[in-house]
């Protein structure tokens, strides 16, 4: 096994040729709390609000159960990424150098640009929503309406577009240590607001927030077969929710100070996170019920609704914090990562993030006016399903082949070594990869599978898994 130190690679400065080198020494600076606001961030995103807030209204289940299966969920994806993240923080690798030793050098390829794919994708649409809440922002304190629009997007808009556009672009060219230090401002901070939001609805209901939660929570039409099936339901939602960051996570864990650090940081990030965050979603849903006689899940269409303009500036600011969050987290990370390894010689962290940057203008700038109106949901869930069994080859590869040992001079050496399978493919991961994901592929376009597609991740990972196993044994029989 060769140490960090050991690999004949050239170290740049931050941000300058070292996307993909080993994170060492002083670089491995993330505690605990950093790693907790990984998830405080990736969870507190509208899209998060709104399907925190739903659970407790769409799957006929009372909080109890609702709240039991968001714990389960937390533990169990809390789980999931403390094996996907652990050779992370073990040898400081981003996730595209270590799906190499399953996948082969070149391999390694595919499923990288297949995840960087879906992380673009989304990166252009968050840089457009998050625009809309600086745009909320503007207009609060202006009272301007932007005027003529374009693309479907006035002055106002295109103009705090562009301006979301480059401040991405601001905080990952100076490098990593930035990109934490928001991450651990703007989750504290979108609590904080929330738990404002809370208390502004709570004296507008004259008391009557908790009388309307305990309503929500106790939900009386549930019947032992719809907790039963909700609880389910909603584990498998919320895994599939994070399904993306589990695969990457190393991306994130070889930041970590050590291993104690990433164990703490998701212990206390998920059940915690978690719960507090559905919290605050069940009391701001209850309190919008009897301020406004309808249970709304849509933090945005509150906020409007409370006709405060200060409440409306707080508001745009704290849109704007966690959508910014989770950009960085769940996209912009793996995209510039997945990005960097098509040549990884060529290609630095700025460049890769450069590139990342001009797709997303151009997909978040044609979001409104052409690729919403498209069906971009089946294509994502697509990519995203195609990418599961990546992870059960990589888990088994990692600790039931290797016994957690990895030669981090072959994994840099794209022309040879242990992990270039003779043609930079090896045959037996890229063959289960490709029969699992037919499996995971068909849940989300194949009628009779239906019933899967909530589960699909989970399935999908444990056949790959077990495939790849299968072949290696036969192989060495």
């Amino acid at each position: 096994m060769t140490a960090i130190d050991d690999i004949p690679i050239s170290k740049g400065q931050a941000g300058e040729g070292d996307t993909l080198n080993p994170v060492t020494g002083a670089e491995k600076s993330w505690g605990w709390f950093a790693i907790f606001n990984i998830w405080a961030n990736d969870i507190q995103s509208l899209f998060g609000y709104s399907l925190v807030a739903s659970l407790f209204i769409s799957y006929g289940v009372s909080g109890w159960t609702a709240f039991a299966a968001l714990i389960v969920a937390g533990l169990m994806v809390m789980f999931l990424v403390n094996i996907s993240g652990a050779a992370g923080e073990r040898y400081g690798i981003p996730y595209p150098v270590l799906a190499r030793a399953s996948m082969g050098t070149a391999g390694a390829k595919l499923p990288a640009i297949l995840r960087a794919t879906v992380a673009v994708f989304w990166y252009g649409v968050q840089v457009y929503f998050a625009s809309t809440a600086l745009a909320l922002l503007i207009r609060s304190v202006t009272g301007a309406t932007g005027g003529e629009t374009l693309l479907g997007l006035t002055g106002i808009d295109w103009f705090s577009f562009v301006l979301v556009w480059v401040f991405h672009i601001l905080i990952f060219w100076r490098g990593m240590g930035w990109v934490e230090t928001f991450l651990n401002i703007a989750g504290p901070f979108v609590y904080v607001v929330m738990i404002g939001l809370v208390i502004v609805l709570w004296q507008r209901s004259d008391g009557q927030l908790l009388q309307a939660a305990q309503t929500i929570f106790a939900n009386p039409d549930a019947t032992w077969g719809s907790e039963i099936s909700g609880f389910i339901a909603i584990v498998g939602t919320m895994v599939a929710y994070f399904a993306a960051v589990m695969i990457n996570f190393s991306d994130f864990s070889r930041y970590a100070k050590d291993r104690k650090a990433m164990l703490l940081g998701n212990l206390a990030g998920l059940p915690f996170n978690m719960i507090l965050f559905s919290a605050l979603a069940l009391l701001t849903t209850a309190g919008a019920a009897v301020v406004f006689g309808e249970e709304i899940i849509n933090p945005t269409e509150i906020v409007e609704k409370t006709d405060s303009v200060l409440l409306a500036i707080i508001a745009a600011i704290t849109f704007f914090a966690a959508t910014v969050g989770i950009n960085l987290v769940a996209n912009f990370i793996p995209a510039v990562n997945g990005i960097a390894n098509l040549a990884p010689s060529k290609i630095s962290f700025r460049m890769a993030g450069l590139v990342t940057s001009g797709f997303a203008l151009v997909i978040g700038a044609l979001w409104t006016s052409f690729i919403s109106q498209f069906g971009i949901g089946g294509f994502v869930n697509t990519l995203g399903a195609t990418l599961a069994p990546l992870y059960g080859i990589m888990v088994v590869d990692y600790y039931l082949i290797r016994k957690g040992n990895l030669d981090l001079a072959d994994l840099y050496d794209l022309k040879g070594g242990a992990y270039h399978y003779g043609n930079g493919w090896n045959d037996a991961a890229v063959l289960a990869f490709g029969i699992a994901a037919v499996f995971s592929v068909a849940t989300v376009w194949v009628p009779v599978l239906a019933a899967l597609s909530g589960y699909a991740w989970l399935l999908g990972a444990g056949l790959g898994g077990a495939i790849y196993y299968a072949l290696l044994r036969r192989k060495e029989a």
